[in-house]
């Protein structure tokens, strides 16, 4: 998002904190209106360009949006929309993104609530690498013409009973509506969401063989100094690196296995 946009983001985040900061409120609950709200501005495009109106004084959109979903929606997730479609977003679909990012992050709030934060961060995670090396499950879970009921069913009788309830909502949320994602770049995102509700930074570390203890605190403290914040670590096995490890970090890699190095040096030799 740019401008305007990133700006009503950035209120909206706080928003949904102070909401949530009383523990009177069912974060779940918020996320799963927010994420009715989302579904519905995405299917109804003359509304969604009604309350993103930039004409429109900020209080006549909040109005049109009280009469649209009063009744359907509690009053947490009414003030909440409300005063998005107050502030002024570049594009319209930067207000649908926007609130799909908090459905998200009330379910994290409840995970965070009950102590399991840490838990939906690594499931998802695992889950992700679970989906890249299985083209099976991948096709499945991304197939036009399988009906959302058929994969949450799916995804229900894998995760059901073995994941944390949240990492299994947002999951399921996540594949019966892409919104034109990869499904990869849907897990990416909702991991960094987690991340950011730490206040954490993610790496994604690939060794040869498992990391001790000794070993994944002296990168974690390694990474914290060159990031300046506290460092999640989602770690990953592969053989094929042989020996070393490769750690991304966003966009960045920082790549240590003894294979990247001999690729390298037969790079130079051919050279």
């Amino acid at each position: 998002m740019n401008g305007a946009s990133r700006e009503a983001l950035a209120t909206a985040r706080e928003r949904l904190d102070a909401v949530t900061g009383s523990t009177s409120v069912d974060a779940a609950k918020l996320a799963e209106e927010l994420a009715a709200v989302t579904g519905l501005l995405d299917r109804e495009g003359s509304l969604r360009r009604a309350l993103t109106d930039p004409a429109q004084p900020g209080e006549a959109k909040a109005g049109l949006a009280q009469a649209v979903l009063g009744g359907q929606i509690g009053g947490e997730t009414s003030d909440l929309v409300s005063g998005m479609v107050r502030s002024r977003w570049s594009q319209s679909r930067d207000l649908v993104d926007a609130l799909e990012e908090l459905s998200y992050g009330a379910d994290l709030i409840a995970a965070e609530r009950a102590g399991h934060l840490d838990d939906v961060e690594d499931e998802l995670f695992r889950f992700g690498r679970i989906v890249s090396g299985s083209s099976e499950l991948r096709a499945a879970l991304t197939d036009r013409a399988a009906g959302g009921q058929a994969k949450a069913a799916l995804l229900h009788s894998l995760l059901g009973g073995r994941a944390n309830p949240v990492t299994e909502r947002i999951v399921v949320r996540l594949v019966t509506h892409p919104r034109g994602r990869s499904l990869e770049a849907g897990i990416d995102a909702l991991s960094k969401l987690a991340a950011t509700r730490r206040n954490r930074t993610v790496a994604v570390v690939v060794s040869a063989v498992p990391l001790n203890d000794r070993q994944k605190q002296r990168l974690g403290a390694a990474l914290a100094t060159i990031y300046g914040r506290q460092v999640h670590l989602n770690l990953d096995v592969d053989p094929a690196v042989r020996g070393g490890i490769s750690v991304r970090v966003g966009d960045e890699v920082i790549d240590g296995t003894i294979a990247d190095r001999l690729e390298e040096a037969s790079r130079r030799m051919a050279g």
